[in-house]
């Protein structure tokens, strides 16, 4: 998934029965992540009503706004086609979607019928019991044959569908192309060029960050540690061992963490920022450099540096090596617990179509699941091709353990990341500690 964020944003709905208020961030605290939620049985009492409110969470963006108005007009379709039928739509932050799901799946009074959640909590949530199996449905969705592979994989779980893949995600360097002009600086073709010329913009243009980096960006940190030859856990089927304290992760770890500091981004301002933080610093005008998603390219769009930026794949190590990414995306579910099943999934099928998907790629940029129309939106939009480059050189993903949902949660990585920025712990130190509290989520979720 996509994972970013202070949010500030309150975005007015159109009708009140539209779009609840978003929610105040909880506070991400080691007692809502020390374990899983206890498994939710099926509460809907077998009903499937035809007609009534469905509830909707979705995410909250940098900026909502035009994800919101293609939504609507989605919804506004659905209500036509569904006489007696209402949807109230809310935008959550991401940060603290663990503590409210779990909240919902143990709770169905709270629960939504049906979310957009990241690819990465997939299998957590199918082993807490909070999402419906929709194969059949999926399997009867003509539009569904056109899903990319990797996009379908990540709503399966042991051979079931849980989901629609809603849109696929991958980080690349947005860079000022204005500051590097001016300095005289070329494209970073390697990883220390990169930050080389990170500091370099740091030094000639000191009220820039170089790179704008996150302390709690763990996919744009991923990267490092993947150009290295570092994994995050090595396994299948669902038996994964940590492996954030190889070299090859600790030498990626070290990169990461290097541009940390007065000469970059300095750790006061730059070791608790999110991927979000880092996307509006850009924006903003406020860094020469990002590591950032095709998603974010219409918050970038809005920003002081339209016109002033351009996109290239994140270098490796070498020449002519692109960093893998992490593939991110996120998916919508319908949950176990709804009462409106049907229409639940009805509605599931309107907001990850094809129409929906390629209003929603023109809107926020989000690169559509379905191989066509990503196909068809490389052609006519040219900040697509690094994205699709990148995808195209090999993508990573996290374990597909239930154990994932816990480990990101309870921030095993970044909370590895700022111990390592704050000086309270050398890599090595801090890696094998991240590597610990993993294997010990590893275990304890079978």
């Amino acid at each position: 998934m996509k994972f970013p964020v202070r949010l500030p944003a309150r975005f007015p709905a159109r009708r009140s029965a539209r779009t609840a208020a978003p929610i105040a961030a909880l506070v991400v605290a080691a007692l809502t992540v020390t374990a899983c939620a206890p498994e939710s049985s099926d509460s809907s009492g077998g009903k499937d009503e035809k007609s009534g409110t469905l509830r909707v969470w979705l995410f909250q963006e940098v900026n909502t706004g035009p994800k919101q108005k293609v939504v609507d007009a989605t919804v506004d379709a659905f209500e036509k086609a569904h006489e007696g039928t209402k949807v109230d739509v809310e935008y959550i932050p991401v940060e603290t979607r663990a503590q409210r799901i779990k909240a919902a799946f143990n709770d169905p009074k709270s629960a939504p019928d049906l979310m957009e959640y990241g690819n990465t909590d997939t299998a957590g949530y199918v082993k807490d019991g909070g999402l419906a199996d929709i194969t059949e449905e999926f399997g009867d969705w003509s539009e569904a044959k056109d899903t990319d592979p990797t996009a379908k994989q990540s709503v399966t779980v042991d051979g079931k569908i849980y989901g629609a893949p809603f849109f696929v995600g991958v980080r690349a360097l947005y860079y000022r192309t204005d500051i590097f002009k001016e300095l005289g600086l070329r494209v970073p073709r390697t990883q220390s060029e990169l930050i080389a010329a990170a500091k370099e913009i740091r030094q000639t243009r000191p009220e820039l960050y170089g790179l704008v980096v996150g302390g709690t960006s763990t996919y744009a940190a991923m990267p490092f540690i993947w150009s290295n030859g570092g994994e995050i856990a090595e396994g299948k089927g669902g038996s994964y061992a940590a492996t954030m304290d190889s070299k090859g992760a600790q030498k990626g770890i070290e990169a990461y963490t290097s541009l940390f500091g007065d000469d970059n981004c300095p750790a006061a301002k730059c070791a608790g920022m999110s991927g979000n933080d880092t996307v509006t610093a850009f924006a903003s005008g406020k860094a020469g450099m990002a590591i950032a998603g095709d998603f974010n390219h219409q918050a970038v769009e809005a920003g002081k540096v339209k016109g002033k930026y351009a996109v290239v794949p994140l270098p490796g190590l070498k020449a002519g090596e692109v960093a893998p990414a992490f593939a991110g995306g996120n998916n919508i579910g319908v949950l176990k617990s709804t009462s409106h099943r049907t229409l639940a999934v009805d509605l599931m099928k309107q907001l990850a179509s094809k129409k929906t998907q390629g209003e929603l790629f023109d809107a926020m940029g989000f690169l559509p699941t379905y191989s066509d129309v990503r196909a068809d939106v490389a052609k006519k939009e040219p900040f697509v091709e690094p994205f699709v480059k990148t995808l195209g050189a090999g993508t990573k993903f996290v374990p597909a353990s239930p154990a994932w949902a816990q480990i990101d949660a309870s921030l095993v990585l970044p909370t590895m990341f700022q111990e390592v920025i704050s000086g309270k712990k050398d890599v090595a130190a801090a890696s094998e500690d991240a590597t610990k509290k993993m294997n010990d989520a590893f275990s304890s979720a079978g």
